[in-house]
């Protein structure tokens, strides 16, 4: 890597789950890897070998950091100190933390007259995680859940503090592990026609900055994992 301050995040979302599993909300609230969810961080690892980050960074869930620790030693980056960053930490569900998933939903879908998200996003040719972090908030009257605008702030203080860290070792490549709704955040408020339905476990997407601006490359990408698989004799 040049020594220009050009900087690439590999933001990778954590391995599944029991909640995850479960299909039930899982935000502030917090549950182990299960097996396949290490193993797939495993994978994710081994196709990350050859990548030299120059830090590395999780949210403060335990699943960020579980999943982090198994690819840093995996990549051989695990000399590095992992830094915990509650910027990063998925958005809080409040009094929704563990109900099922599609319980949520299809509440938040219903709040704008459709009977499910799907067709809400169908029909309006949206694909914003806004609408389902703005409806949850209204509809939380414990007080303990953000807004989009709230949210967006943290996660841009959480980028911002990676870029600078960065920057200042002279840039280079990053490992970032964090969430779901962070990820589609993080996507929309850079480069939104760059966003998916659906952000995979131990998926990568690509955060550049480089002259003065950030830019999406190969949002949710399985390609580590598969060559991490193959890497180790997998189908």
């Amino acid at each position: 890597m040049e020594s220009s301050g050009r900087v690439v995040i590999y933001l990778t979302r954590h391995g599944k789950t029991i909640l995850n599993t479960l299909d039930r909300v899982q935000g502030w609230a917090d549950s182990p890897l299960t097996e396949e969810g290490a193993l797939v961080a495993h994978d994710l690892g081994h196709g990350l070998k050859g990548t030299n980050f120059v830090a590395a960074y999780a949210s403060d869930r335990g699943r960020a950091i579980e999943t982090a620790r198994i690819v840093m030693k995996e990549s051989e980056n695990h000399h590095l100190k992992l830094e915990q960053l509650p910027e990063i930490r998925e958005f809080g569900f409040g009094k929704f933390e563990g109900e099922y998933n599609q319980t949520v939903l299809k509440m938040v879908a219903k709040a704008h007259g459709f009977e499910s998200i799907e067709s809400y996003y169908d029909k309006t040719a949206a694909n914003n995680s806004n609408i389902v972090i703005d409806t949850v908030h209204k509809m939380d009257e414990t007080g303990m859940t953000e807004n989009s605008a709230i949210f967006e702030k943290r996660l841009a203080a959480g980028l911002d503090t990676i870029l600078q860290d960065t920057q200042n070792r002279g840039g280079g490549e990053v490992l970032v592990v964090a969430h779901g709704m962070v990820i589609h955040r993080i996507i929309e408020m850079i480069d939104p026609s760059k966003n998916l339905r659906i952000i995979e476990n131990a998926s990568v997407t690509k955060v550049i900055f480089e002259n003065g601006a950030y830019s999406i490359e190969e949002p949710g990408n399985m390609f580590y994992v598969e060559a991490g698989k193959k890497a180790q004799g997998g189908v």
